[in-house]
């Protein structure tokens, strides 16, 4: 095997705002959108997805968001902006709507609901079939995630304001009180 050139070899360099990162999904207008094929790991007996791994998607569509936007863990963990930071999941209310079944390609959108000074509230949605690049999928899963920003030791902080201007590429609302 040969070694790849280029962004899809390190998923942590040349990514930014408006970045054509595939690997990463696509920034769209009002959000980001990431293809995920389901696999057999992600099934449960039946043959259904697992109710467990909607989570890992939505992760995964969290984090691709963010750093298509500039803003990954690593970064932040290594005190790039300041402090070290990173950023956890304080709450996630979740629908399960209908199931995704092996070979499936779902799509997990994600798009900012609100920006305060110490959190994100992000607004979830997991669509299969004809359309779900920006159309009338089957909705299967909705969610509204709220990650806050913490130090170290756990304790919240206000995302450095270098970030929150990045934000604003996406979507994102001003800062709410």
């Amino acid at each position: 095997m040969t070694e790849q050139s280029g962004p899809d070899r390190d998923p942590h360099a040349g990514h930014g705002p408006g970045a054509g990162y595939g690997i990463a999904g696509s920034l769209a207008a009002g959000g980001h959108r990431l293809p995920v094929r389901i696999y057999y790991e992600d099934t449960d007996f039946s043959g259904i997805v697992y109710h467990a791994s909607y989570l890992r998607f939505l992760e995964r569509g969290r984090t691709d968001f963010l750093r298509l936007m500039g803003i990954g863990h690593r970064e932040l963990a290594d005190g790039r902006h300041g402090e070290p930071l990173a950023f956890a999941v304080r709450a996630m209310t979740l629908d399960f709507l209908a199931p995704a079944r092996i070979d499936d390609v779902v799509v997990v959108e994600t798009a900012f609901r609100s920006v305060g000074g110490a959190r994100l509230v992000l607004a979830q949605r997991i669509v299969v079939g004809e359309g779900a690049g920006g159309g009338a999928g089957r909705v299967l899963v909705e969610a509204e995630v709220t990650v806050v920003v913490i130090s170290p030791e756990g304790k919240p902080r206000r995302l450095p304001a270098a970030l929150r201007s990045r934000l604003g590429g996406a979507g994102a609302p001003p800062e709410a009180p």
